[in-house]
């Protein structure tokens, strides 16, 4: 298995350094490039695979053995790293996968095109079928489940061992585990029964012939293989674990998920929801053509432009009004800018809460309410600020502008806060995703809420006497 670096120093990447890393490539000086490279953590050799020329790119990577380049290539950019695979034979990638972390190893053979998919588990099942059974298991769980992200590489002790017997397994098993700070204990159908801290093994070492299950924590949380990836997250938050067991139906050990892949995983949704209340795709720069990208954005544009359209009618049929009061015109895109931005403050709030558990739909009054009293004072604070600005810029019925800007922009606020609320877990309760429905639909509806609100006060205010 690949493993760190260690006592090397952090390399500066900058043009100079890359063009002579390139000149002793185009001089073919292998032995200067292995020592530059023996030097310097995996992590920096990735940035000069990464920013050298392609075929520069390759030829350095070349160079790396084995469980050097099983690290360097999963640090890269999607297209780098298709551009190495391609030119890599099959062989020479199932030696590469071998070196990873089964998770890693499988994560990277799930991008690889079909044919050159099949030659590498082929080759690994020829030469490495411990490697080829993991992989292939673990390609079967859906990539988004527990079971996806899992590494097959975790420490277990049968709980009638004795607590010298147990140290004894895991200095036996610990060079194939990457980092484990917990233990898990299983009887003698490997079903998970407990869990066992380093530190609680530690302190048992003055007991040697005690038995496990006496000094084992018999609360363990675990998961299912099927379990969604975004809810192992939230248990992981929820718990402050740094590990998590998981299980098949018949509660036996099947894997490991650790932080640092719950952190991936975090990262992801988090990108994921972002890019979908943006009402587009968050892989849509670095893996989809132009037309994709388009098809993808496009539907979202049409919907935004259609509920936008209403304005444009409110508008029109207010046009005397806005005739007579030029100044109303000004006000408009002010009064729609604020309170769509405070309905998809509030949409982003609320999503992030569902995403981490910390709201709870059955009782969505909570949060509508402590939203309703954030937006009381925020409608208040910026209705009084563009209601005065509204009084010193008008030149007729300054009192009854002022006002009208006033009343609206605190109206609009706390309309959109409600809607930007409620909208998210109307979606979640019915099945939808909530970042998408918190994305362009949500703030173009508030734009219309904001300019019919506005027109509607003014008309009122400044045609009646």
């Amino acid at each position: 298995m690949a493993s760190d670096k260690k006592n090397k120093s952090v390399l500066e990447v900058d043009s100079e350094f890359l063009e002579d890393i390139s000149g002793l490539i185009r001089e073919k000086s292998d032995a200067a490039l292995k020592n530059i490279l023996a030097d310097l953590y995996d992590f920096d050799i990735a940035v000069i695979v990464e920013n050298l020329e392609e075929d520069d790119a390759f030829y350095l990577f070349s160079l790396l053995d084995d469980e050097t380049a099983s690290e360097v290539i999963l640090e890269i950019s999607d297209d780098r790293r298709e551009y190495i695979t391609e030119k890599l034979s099959g062989r020479k990638i199932s030696d590469i996968v071998s070196e990873m972390y089964s998770d890693d190893a499988t994560d990277f053979v799930s991008e690889l095109d079909t044919d050159v998919k099949d030659e590498v588990l082929e080759n690994l099942d020829r030469h490495d079928r411990e490697d080829y059974h993991e992989v292939k298991e673990l390609l079967s769980y859906d990539e988004n489940t527990a079971g996806g992200i899992m590494g097959k590489e975790y420490i277990a002790v049968n709980e009638n061992k004795t607590v010298a017997e147990a140290i004894k397994v895991i200095q036996d098993k610990a060079d194939e585990v990457d980092q484990f700070y917990n233990v898990w204990v299983v009887d003698d159908e490997n079903k998970l029964s407990g869990i066992i801290s380093l530190k609680r093994f530690i302190v048992a070492l003055k007991e040697p012939d005690k038995l496990v299950k006496d000094i084992m924590n018999r609360d363990v949380i675990s998961v299912e293989a099927e379990t969604d990836q975004e809810e192992v997250a939230n248990i992981f938050q929820s718990y402050d674990l740094v590990s998590l067991p998981v299980v098949d139906s018949e509660n036996k050990v099947i894997g490991k998920i650790s932080i640092d892949d719950v952190v991936d995983v975090i990262e992801e949704e988090y990108t994921e929801n972002v890019a979908r209340m943006a009402g587009t795709d968050a892989e849509e720069l670095e893996k989809k053509s132009p037309f994709q990208i388009a098809k993808l954005r496009l539907p979202w544009l049409l919907i935004t432009l259609l509920i936008e359209l209403i304005a444009v009618f409110v508008i029109k049929s207010n046009n005397e009004i806005i005739e007579r009061v030029i100044l109303l015109a000004a006000f408009m895109p002010i009064i729609s800018a604020i309170s769509g931005n405070t309905g998809l403050q509030s949409a982003a709030i609320v999503v992030r809460a569902i995403d981490t558990g910390n709201v709870n739909i059955d009782r969505w009054w909570e949060p509508l309410i402590r939203q309703f009293k954030t937006n009381l004072l925020i409608g208040s604070a910026v209705g009084l600020s563009v209601g005065i600005i509204g009084y010193i810029l008008s030149e007729v019925d300054k009192s009854r502008f002022g006002l009208a800007v006033a009343m609206s922009m605190f109206i609009s606020i706390n309309i959109a806060g409600i809607v930007g609320t409620m909208f998210p877990m109307i979606s979640k309760k019915i099945g939808f995703d909530p970042a998408i429905t918190s994305g362009p639909f949500e703030t173009a509806f508030q734009d219309v809420i904001g300019i019919t609100i506005f027109m509607t006060i003014s008309t009122y205010l400044l045609t009646h006497s």
